[in-house]
Formats: C-alpha cells, sequence, structure tokens
C-alpha cells in the first residue's frame, strides 16, 4: 500500500511540475517536470510481472497526464464541455501511449543510453500531433517559454521543438545524476553539470538578442491601426444586425485613421451574418459598407478583417470532401480572412481547424456525426481548407501580410509558410472570448510572441474580446488592451524580408525525430520477435 501511495505521489508530483509552467508563468519548473515521472517508471520497470507492470504504469502515467492537461486548458470547457473532455481524455490518453512506448523500448535494448531515446520520441509525438485531424498542440513542452521568451531568442533557428529538447534533456539529465549519485554536494561537477544545462541556452540567447538589429532601423515600415470591437461572443455578436456591429466600429476608429494610416485590422469573423458568397464579393453589402465609408476616402488603406464566407461549386468535379448541399446546390463554408483596398479584394481561408468546432476529426470514419460539430458561433460543422498558405500583397508598402486565423497562431512549422511565400509581417486575428477570463485568452496571446521570435516578424493581432497588441521581432508586447473592453491601438509596425533558419527551413528537430520516432518503434518490435 504505501508503494502505491509513494507511485501517486510521483504521479501528481510530475503533474504539478509541468502545470505550474503555465500556471505561474515561470518556466524553470519544466526543467524538474519529468523527474518523478522517470523515477516512477524506473522503479515499476524492474518489476518481474510484465503485464501488470505495463498496466500500472498507465495507470499512472495517465494520472500525471490527465492532471497536467486538467490544471493546464481547464478553460477550455467554458467554450465546451463535450469538447473539453474529448481533448482532456485522448490527449492524456497519446501522452500515456507515447510514454509506454518508451518505456518498452528502453526495456528491450537494457542500455544506460535507452533513457535519451524519450527526446526522439516525445518531439517525434509532438509533431505528428500537429499534422492530423485531432491536432491539440497547445501543451508542446517549448510553449512553456512563451512565458519567458528571453530564454529563447534561438527559436529563430529550432523552433518550439528546441524548447521541447531543451526541457527533456535537462530532466533526463538530472534523473540520471539523482539515480547514479546517493548524495551530492552544491558544489560538485554533478550540480555543476545540470546549471551549464539550464543556463548555457539562456545565455546563447542573451547573445544572439545583444548582436541582433532591431528592425525599427529599417525604411520598410507601415501604419496600422488595431480594432478590439469586444463584442459578446454568446449574447451579442452573431445575433446584433452586422449594420450596429460595423457603426459600433466606425465610431471606434473615428480620429484614428487618417491619410498616413496604411492597414486597419479587425478580428476574426467580424463580417458574420451577411450571406458572404465569394463568387460575388464585390457586390455583397458588407464589403460595400467599407468601400464607402473607409477605402474611397482612404484611398491607400488596406482593411485586413475576417469573415464568415462560402464558395458554390458550379461543376461536379469541383466539389469537396467538405462540400455541404442545400436544394442540390453544393458549396464550402470557411472561415475567412479579407484584405480589402482600392484595388480589389484578397482572400484566404483558415485552414488549421479546431476539431470538433471547425472540422469534424477522421471524417472518413465520422461523417455521419457530423452535424454533432460543436457550434462556436458563425459557421459550425466541416469548413472548408486550402491546400497551401496565401499573403496579402501591397505594392505600395511592399507589405506581405501573413493573414494568421485564431487557432494557426500556435503552430509554429505552419506558420513559416507564410514566410517562405514571403510574408514580411503578420496580423492574428482571433476571437478568444469563448474561454471567458480565464487563462486560455492570456496563454494563446503568449503564443504569438514564439512565432514573433521563430520568423523575426514583428505582429499586429486583433482579438475580439480579449487582449490585441502588437509585438516586436523579440516577442515583446506592446500595447496590450484591456479583456472585455473595446478599444483601438496604432503603432508604425517594420517589415522583414529576411528569413531566420527556422523560416527557411522548417522544424528540422522535428523531422527528424517523427523519423527516428518510427525507426526505434520498428527496432523495438524486431528485438521483440527476434526474443
Amino acid at each position: 500500500m504505501q508503494r502505491k501511495f509513494n507511485y501517486i505521489l510521483l504521479s501528481l508530483f510530475s503533474a504539478i511540475l509541468l502545470s505550474a509552467g503555465w500556471m505561474f508563468q515561470q518556466s524553470i519548473f519544466i526543467f524538474f517536470a519529468f523527474v518523478p515521472l522517470l523515477q516512477l517508471e524506473d522503479q515499476l520497470s524492474q518489476r518481474t510481472d510484465l503485464a501488470k507492470r505495463k498496466l500500472k504504469l498507465f495507470g499512472y502515467l495517465y494520472l500525471t497526464f490527465l492532471s497536467w492537461n486538467l490544471l493546464t486548458t481547464w478553460w477550455v470547457s467554458y467554450a465546451s464541455i463535450g469538447g473539453a473532455c474529448m481533448a482532456y481524455i485522448l490527449n492524456s490518453l497519446f501522452m500515456s501511449i507515447l510514454f509506454l512506448i518508451f518505456s518498452n523500448i528502453k526495456r528491450r535494448i537494457n542500455k544506460p543510453y535507452a533513457i535519451w531515446l524519450l527526446i526522439p520520441l516525445w518531439i517525434g509525438y509532438e509533431y505528428l500531433h500537429t499534422v492530423w485531424d485531432l491536432s491539440w498542440t497547445w501543451l508542446i513542452l517549448g510553449n512553456v517559454f512563451a512565458f519567458n521568451t528571453n530564454f529563447v531568442q534561438w527559436f529563430e533557428i529550432t523552433g518550439a521543438s528546441g524548447g521541447t529538447l531543451w526541457v527533456l534533456f535537462t530532466n533526463i539529465l538530472i534523473f540520471s545524476i539523482l539515480k547514479n549519485n546517493t548524495s551530492l554536494k552544491i558544489i560538485s561537477k554533478p550540480i555543476l553539470k545540470i546549471a551549464a544545462a539550464i543556463i548555457i541556452p539562456i545565455l546563447f540567447s542573451y547573445l544572439i538578442f545583444s548582436l541582433r538589429k532591431p528592425l525599427s532601423i529599417s525604411k520598410d515600415k507601415i501604419s496600422v491601426v488595431v480594432v478590439q470591437p469586444n463584442i459578446d461572443p454568446y449574447n451579442a455578436k452573431f445575433v446584433m444586425d452586422f449594420q450596429m456591429q460595423f457603426q459600433r466600429f466606425l465610431n471606434l476608429v473615428r480620429g484614428k485613421i487618417d491619410n498616413e494610416t496604411d492597414y486597419v485590422v479587425l478580428p476574426e469573423t467580424f463580417i458574420v451574418g451577411e450571406g458572404l458568397d465569394e463568387g460575388e464579393l464585390a457586390q455583397n453589402p458588407a464589403i460595400k459598407r467599407f468601400s464607402d465609408s473607409l477605402i474611397k476616402k482612404f484611398p491607400k488603406l488596406k482593411v485586413v478583417v475576417g469573415a464568415d464566407s462560402y464558395k458554390i461549386f458550379k461543376h461536379k468535379s469541383e466539389i469537396t470532401s467538405t462540400a455541404r448541399e442545400d436544394d442540390g446546390v453544393f458549396y464550402d463554408s470557411y472561415n475567412t480572412a479579407l484584405q480589402l483596398d482600392a484595388t480589389g479584394i484578397q482572400i484566404y481561408h483558415k485552414s488549421k481547424l479546431v476539431p470538433g468546432a471547425e472540422i469534424m476529426p477522421l471524417a472518413f470514419l465520422l461523417k455521419p456525426l457530423e452535424g454533432l460539430a460543436l457550434d462556436m458561433g458563425g459557421t459550425s460543422g466541416s469548413l472548408g481548407m486550402q491546400k497551401e498558405r496565401d499573403v496579402f500583397t501591397d505594392k505600395t508598402t511592399g507589405a506581405n501580410v501573413a493573414p494568421v486565423i485564431c487557432y494557426e497562431s500556435i503552430y509554429s512549422n505552419y506558420v513559416t509558410e507564410y514566410v517562405r511565400k514571403n510574408a514580411n509581417i503578420i496580423f492574428i486575428i482571433t476571437n478568444d472570448g469563448w474561454w471567458d477570463n480565464t487563462p486560455g485568452h492570456v496563454q494563446h496571446l503568449y503564443y504569438a510572441r514564439l512565432r514573433a521570435i521563430e520568423n523575426r516578424l514583428q505582429i499586429a493581432r486583433s482579438a475580439n474580446t480579449g487582449i490585441s497588441c502588437f509585438i516586436d521581432e523579440f516577442g515583446n508586447v506592446t500595447e496590450p488592451t484591456k479583456y472585455w473592453e473595446d478599444a483601438v491601438i496604432k503603432k508604425t509596425l517594420y517589415l522583414n524580408n529576411d528569413h531566420t533558419f527556422f523560416s527557411k527551413f522548417g522544424d528540422i528537430i522535428a523531422y527528424f525525430s517523427a523519423f527516428s520516432s518510427v525507426l526505434l518503434i520498428l527496432f523495438s518490435v524486431f528485438l521483440r520477435f527476434k526474443k
């Protein structure tokens, strides 16, 4: 009984340390978070009853990862209790299975170095979890450094996967030292190794920061106005007449826009309920309001705005797997970003969709359940997507805007696809009010800081509710708005046409880890049958 109690304590201790980085916005806890879990796995691995050992280990693992998910992302339940439960259950399950696979591989190889194989296995899991329909990557370990971006300026080389590598390397090093040393002095070689593992990457980060010249010395700049309309997504946004919302917007920006303003940025699905047929956008009343009220008065102005839109398929060959049918007419619905200016309209469709709310996961299996997709306002059910990223261009300023919509901003490798299409600035449009005044909207904002560092691009962020702000290329947030207040902010932002290593080549650490993980699993299977 005492042993079981100790195992539970180790499980919960790991969960608390994992959660503390997010809860207290201090990344330091994460460097010790896996140590109790590695201790638990090591103790259970010495048991001879293999089947029982695996079952018990899985139970303790699930306790750890479920507790971590609940303590860190409990706020998801504000949007949907059912969807949140599904996210907690599945994400914890995937993490537990991955750690169990690691334990099996470690046992079969039975060498001291085998413990280090957790690193490629975990990073490979994190990467694969970003590229399928059930993707929920909020708890990628490297994301914890969003709260301490001064530690990870080298993300411009590695991306968030480099943060995960750092976390796991340090945890395994600490565990190995504690396991092999019964007594440690404060000033000793093992302690110095631990200190070096934590401190050297931080010093490297400060070195990069000191050597990089700020973009503010550049001549390529734009004047940007960001609007936070603050319309309640539950009780007003999707029932209030759009004309009233538009008038509210005009009242907010009056006096902020002038002849020198290049961009106005409005949040995700600002235009809703207006029947935006992409085949007839120029004739749509909502689009005409922007043209008549702003663009004709300020000819150099570009408006980047979120909208619900749809596209009718005129030929059967065009019909997609996400198409809907109404009286024999097939069409796709989209969560869309538009750029409106005097030269025309540019369109981008959100393509990293929220599982359950915007896409039915594994539709080839679950298509009959699509009607149960969560309704988070606007258009529910599986939305249409596009295969490649697009940027909004402007020949006058030279700006190439990456229109990143909400959930897309938590995907580091995904955002680099805009940059490889020559994006030189990022606009994030979102609607964070679904989570109420919880840590959710704060974490979402902070993750955007990592995207700025990875690509060394400045960001304008427009949230309907939540926090709107500007972020510089070092991840520093300026002019943040308050939650649940309407606001308008204005700033000069600087363009950057130079790509970072991460922007050019993507998540190399993740690619290598995913490939290595497959080989390790195959090798483990081979060892099993060899015996």
